[in-house]
């Protein structure tokens, strides 16, 4: 399922947030959103998810323009994955895959065997069918991510939404997480991930979404649009990229400590 926006533009009140951000994300594609804080990426979200509504410009969902969506056809369409926040609510891990599915369901009905049947199937389909039983906030915060996705699969949504999803874990939860998100991306998920970390990009994103001040500082295939100068205008720094058996890496210049000599 694809998603098209075009000159999209959003201000709170008077306050420009986003202005004239035009880009495409295709069936397969995993898109990376790039931008240091307060660029726009979680507005841009919320325009996506019908949580602003006034917006100017177009959004569009697999061709059809998502402000004629009721919320349940977009609930059909676009999944929202948000991040860990050592969420305490207590659900059980089935319980909480099983609120993806509450779009299908009549205003006073409960999960039958279909739900059911989809929130197992996400469950499996990401390897924590074992953790049904448990209760969410027992859970560790990559454990609790892998819940969020499966929710989003059980959803049944083919564009997946996912704010910032490694900002509170550990290095190795992160690229477990970040690798089962590739693989849905091969599968045929369009996926748009936010991320303060442009190495992430390098090694996961088939595409890059820059921003800076709300407008679009580049966009195009990650291996032609990452690039010293483009860091440099994101978060003002150096940086050099190098090529290693494991891929391209982002290093940064590190500034030089003033020797004696140059004391005066």
């Amino acid at each position: 399922m694809s998603l098209s926006v075009r000159d999209l533009r959003f201000a709170y009140q008077k306050t420009p947030v986003l202005s004239g951000v035009t880009f495409d994300a295709a069936p397969g594609e995993l898109l990376a959103i790039l931008g240091p804080n307060g660029v726009g990426k979680t507005t841009l979200f919320r325009c996506i998810l019908g949580e602003q509504k006034r917006y100017s410009g177009t959004i569009e969902i697999d061709g059809t323009d998502a402000g004629t969506l009721s919320p349940r056809e977009r609930a059909h369409r676009v999944a929202y994955i948000p991040q860990t926040h050592g969420m305490t609510f207590r659900f059980s891990v089935r319980d909480t895959v099983l609120m993806g599915t509450s779009h299908t369901l009549s205003p006073f009905g409960s999960p039958g065997r279909a739900q059911e049947r989809a929130a197992g199937e996400a469950l499996d389909r990401l390897g924590i069918g074992k953790l049904s039983d448990r209760m969410f906030d027992t859970l560790s915060g990559g454990e609790q991510q892998l819940v969020y996705v499966a929710r989003a699969l059980a959803q049944q949504a083919k564009i997946l939404l996912m704010d910032e999803p490694t900002s509170s874990l550990d290095y190795g939860n992160q690229l477990s997480v970040l690798s089962v998100v590739k693989d849905l991306s091969r599968d045929g998920y369009t996926v748009l991930l936010s991320t303060h970390n442009p190495q992430h990009a390098l090694w996961y994103a088939d595409k890059v979404l820059a921003l800076s001040d709300g407008r679009v500082a580049a966009f195009g295939r990650t291996g032609e649009v990452l690039s010293p100068a483009l860091f440099g205008t994101l978060y003002g720094t150096q940086t050099q990229l190098y090529e290693t058996p494991g891929g391209t890496v982002i290093l940064p210049v590190p500034n030089k400590p003033e020797s004696k000599g140059d004391q005066p």
